[in-house]
């Protein structure tokens, strides 16, 4: 029996147990262990490890579970897998894997988080640990508590107000659309060009043919159309801000068509240069379907939204979720309910708004001698103008220091416009600024 060359990590977030086996499993792969090698008995390791027994025998039976290891009775525990003896399984999930060596990226969907509110995110899901799941499927509609707090919320930071019973809670944007797009009549989806990449392809996944809506300007006609699907707040990806005539003349023409106008308001209450603007909802309940997300202020992996659908729309929505189960996960909305209950969503976005108000400028300072907004400074990203040239040598030189920009021409399908879309969300302040370093040497050079 060999002395093995483990340590484990206190101060790790990973649990000791998840630590231990994710090391014997690298040295079975790497062939420190061969079959046949006998382990140290889960008393012995814990003794050299300076552990509690249960830490050695929970990471035993991992391994034995994982098909590593087994155990012979009354003879102890040995190697049941030679090196390369079948595929390489994947980690647990409570087990850090190094993170590959890549491109840190600059998008346009990942949020800021304060370091400063893991207490109250732990206690959200320490009130779910708690709390009595539902005994069968939940309510089609979501979580009742969570929907009144989301329409206190909806009322109180966009001027919609609505009925609890009118909100549905949904698995995030293309879910609300995914939601939507069966109870429309025949006809195309009008999507704004430059726009949401996502929203594209879940429109035609459901067979529907998708016309191009040109950003910066009118819709004046929607006739044909089963809906026409914007993001009006905080035009997606330039940043523009719907004009209140334009958003008359978008409601006009739905109305005159018998279409479905579907606001996409996914970062309303980052706006720092003006106050939120109202929601088009709020014009028109009876010709628009709101949707939101928690994705750009909570996080986009809680995998939470909410729809709240025209009234001859909602019943249809209901029925059809009544018989697939098409529900959210009753975790995530009890999660959010606490994160709503005890103010955490509003501290977040306070806080959040506050960095994006800081590093916008940054971004601006940096391109504006290059290229020209696209858009007003508000949200987690901004969109600049550049020739296409332009733009793939600040590209290539973001990519050649460590960072991923996006192309404004990827979100174009008939759009000319061209230029660079710059997240500034999920970077820390000094990956923001070496990002903008090189893409400004990249433009300089040009």
């Amino acid at each position: 029996m060999q002395a093995l060359p483990l340590r484990l990590d206190r101060a790790s977030e990973a649990p000791l147990p998840a630590q231990l086996s994710a090391q014997i499993r690298e040295l079975i792969l790497a062939g420190t262990l061969a079959r046949g090698d006998r382990l140290p008995s889960s008393r012995s390791l814990a003794a050299d490890l300076g552990v509690s027994r249960s830490v050695t025998e929970l990471a035993y039976e991992q391994l034995v579970a994982e098909g590593w290891v087994e155990t012979r009775r009354g003879a102890g525990t040995y190697v049941a897998s030679p090196p390369g003896a079948g595929p390489r399984p994947l980690a647990p999930a409570s087990a850090p894997s190094p993170r590959p060596r890549g491109l840190v990226r600059l998008d346009a969907g990942t949020p800021w988080t304060d370091p400063r509110g893991l207490a109250g995110w732990r206690r959200a899901w320490r009130e779910v640990s708690t709390s009595v799941p539902p005994r069968g499927y939940d309510d089609p509609r979501g979580l009742p508590e969570l929907r009144e707090a989301l329409a206190a919320r909806l009322a109180r930071t966009r001027g919609l107000t609505v009925d609890p019973n009118a909100i549905i809670v949904t698995a995030g944007t293309t879910d609300a659309l995914r939601q939507l797009l069966p109870e429309l009549p025949p006809g195309p989806v009008g999507i704004e060009d430059p726009g949401y990449r996502a929203a594209v392809e879940t429109a035609r996944s459901f067979g529907r043919d998708v016309v191009d809506l040109p950003a910066g300007g009118p819709v004046e006609s929607l006739t044909g159309f089963a809906a026409a699907y914007v993001t009006p707040a905080h035009q997606h990806p330039l940043g523009r801000v719907m004009p209140a005539a334009e958003r008359l003349s978008l409601l006009d023409a739905a109305r005159s068509a018998d279409a479905l106008v579907i606001e996409d308001d996914y970062d309303s209450e980052f706006r720092y240069d003006v106050a939120p603007v109202p929601a088009l909802a709020a014009l028109d309940r009876e010709r628009v379907a709101y949707v939101g997300t928690a994705a750009k202020s909570v996080i986009p992996t809680l995998r939470l939204g909410w729809l709240v659908p025209p009234p001859d729309v909602l019943e249809a929505i209901v029925r059809r979720r009544e018989v697939t189960h098409a529900g959210a996960a009753w975790p995530s909305q009890r999660a959010l309910l606490t994160l709503l209950r005890d103010g955490w969503l509003d501290k977040a976005v306070k806080a959040a708004r506050r960095v994006y108000a800081e590093r916008a400028p940054r971004v601006a300072a940096a391109l504006s001698p290059y290229a020209t907004p696209a858009g007003p400074l508000a949200g987690m990203y901004s969109c600049w103008l550049m020739p296409e040239a332009q733009a793939l040598r600040a590209r290539a030189a973001a990519r050649e220091a460590g960072f991923e920009v996006n192309l404004l021409s990827s979100y174009a399908r008939s759009s000319p416009l061209t230029g660079l879309v710059v997240g500034f969300g999920g970077v820390t302040d000094e990956e923001l600024d070496r990002a903008l370093a090189a893409m400004a040497g990249g433009l300089r050079e040009g």
